[in-house]
């Protein structure tokens, strides 16, 4: 990697070359420089922010900013971030891989990978399907246990990730399914929207019981060894606990991970050179998983959901995205395989405000790498 440094400016930007392609549209380097640039000036309260682009085959990554207010150094392309329920993406690729296996059908009830019975989990008849499970369809609540102080809008000065691990630390999985047993369905899987981080979570214990590992192994074997993603995961080890980035809000500092307890739902960690090569697997499609996983399970005019992609469609492309919020963090993973173009966007300073900014951010540089580009909504 040939890496530029403007430390004076707390700006940091890296070239990574890959394979041979002509680049569409402007030249990456001042697409994202003019928009984070924009970005920084308009949003005095951002801190740190890594971005990868792929386009043509090649693959690129920026940073800007600092790791942290008191520390004046830049990102790079190799920090640490939470990517939150872009977790559930990978999730859907083992789902696909499985199916593809023989291990399960993604039309199955998920009652048959469930011990006991489980008459709650239908309505009228209709049973939550696994694909259901990753296109919030299923009807299942934001999280088990479901309580007030695990909602996300719940009022309190602790940060929910830290309300959230504090409960899980001592939520067995057993207490786990005990709540499963209590939820009731308010209408039929499939019909309607339900934003559920317990349905992923659920997918990842139906792939540890049909292949008989830990949900880290699995998608540590099927997805991070395979693409040479050596730094995404779910527990850190002692060398990434020095790169990873810590959070914040605008009003509190150091705002912790999702807790590893939700594992498929909102638990990894990666960085922007890792995710650059998750990006490439997802846009050229060869994998019959990833086709699989882009797969509509859900659609509603030129939207549809695959298991835990959006993606909008137009004649002759598409874009496919998820993104991942949590306090302190938010992070975009964005392909449009038509185009070939992708585009990673992780920052370590997230609130409502600057949330809005953020996408605004990543809509001006997918549009001005390439004209042809699908922004998102």
């Amino acid at each position: 990697m040939k890496q530029l440094c403007r430390s004076a400016l707390g700006i940091c930007a890296g070239l990574v070359l890959a394979a041979t392609g002509m680049a569409a549209g402007k030249p990456p380097a001042i697409v994202v420089d003019a928009a984070a640039r924009a970005f920084l000036t308009a949003n005095p309260r951002a801190v740190g922010i890594s971005i990868g682009v792929y386009q043509g085959g090649k693959t690129y990554a920026f940073n800007y900013g600092f790791v942290a207010p008191e520390i004046k150094r830049a990102p790079t392309a190799d920090t640490l971030y939470p990517i939150a329920s872009i977790t559930k993406t990978f999730t859907g690729a083992l789902l696909a891989q499985a199916q593809l296996d023989g291990r399960l059908k993604l039309a199955d009830d998920v009652r048959n990978y469930l011990d006991g019975s489980y008459p709650n989990l239908e309505f009228e008849g209709h049973p939550i399907r696994l694909f259901d499970l990753l296109d919030h369809r299923s009807g299942l609540p934001f999280i088990l246990p479901e309580r007030p102080e695990t909602q996300p809008d719940f009022a309190s000065d602790t940060p929910w990730a830290e309300r959230v691990g504090a409960i899980l630390k001592g939520y067995s999985r057993s207490d786990f399914y005990a709540d499963l047993h209590k939820v009731k369905l308010a209408a039929a899987p499939g019909d309607s929207f339900r934003y559920s981080n317990a349905a992923a979570q659920l997918a990842g214990y139906v792939l540890e019981r049909v292949y008989g590992g830990k949900y880290e192994m699995l998608l540590k074997q099927n997805v991070l060894r395979p693409l040479g993603m050596d730094d995404t995961t779910i527990t850190l080890t002692p060398r990434q606990l020095t790169t990873r980035t810590r959070g914040y809000d605008g009003k509190r500092a150091l705002m912790p991970d999702s807790p590893d307890e939700l594992q498929g739902a909102a638990a990894i960690k990666s960085s922007v050179n890792d995710l650059l090569k998750y990006v490439a697997w997802q846009i050229v499609e060869s994998d019959p998983a990833v086709k699989l996983s882009h797969q509509s399970f859900f659609t509603s005019g030129n939207y549809s959901a695959g298991l835990n992609w959006q993606m909008l469609s137009a004649p002759g492309k598409r874009v496919i995205w998820q993104t991942g919020d949590l306090e302190g963090f938010h992070a975009y993973c964005i392909v449009e395989p038509e185009r070939k173009l992708g585009l990673v966007a992780l920052f370590n300073q997230a609130d409502r405000e600057t949330n809005g900014a953020h996408g605004r951010m990543v809509n001006e540089i997918l549009v001005g790498l390439d004209t042809e580009a699908l922004p998102l909504p």
